[in-house]
């Protein structure tokens, strides 16, 4: 069987790993085992991210319903009991947009939750 030389393929994967960690500092972007850990501690923090600011979305969204919710004499949680007994089904995030673009249409919403 022939020898197999693994230079270009083990060349063109080192380069590859180096052009994804252009940009950050030392030899982190110059050698490559540094270079590697760097990638792989920021892919996984890029995952974290990404699951935290499905979090960090939906918190907001919360405090800015609590505001707009006590302006019209209720709190976030009998707000949101209300409209769950009055069978709205408008998630957190169109509510919370609704709060901050179009305070008629929210007056309405909260009436609503406070009548039921």
């Amino acid at each position: 069987m022939a020898r197999v030389k693994r230079g270009v393929t083990a060349h063109r994967r080192h380069k590859r790993l180096l052009q994804d960690a252009e940009g950050r500092r030392g030899t982190r972007s110059k050698l490559i085992k540094p270079a590697r850990e760097a990638l792989l501690h920021a892919l996984a923090y890029a995952f974290a991210g990404r699951r935290q600011r499905k979090r960090q979305l939906r918190a907001l969204w919360i405090v800015r319903l609590n505001a707009a919710a006590r302006q019209h004499g209720l709190t976030y949680g009998r707000f949101v009991s209300g409209l769950k007994r009055a069978n709205v089904a408008l998630d957190r995030k169109v509510l919370a947009d609704i709060a901050v673009r179009d305070a008629a249409t929210f007056a309405r919403i909260a009436e609503i939750a406070k009548s039921a």
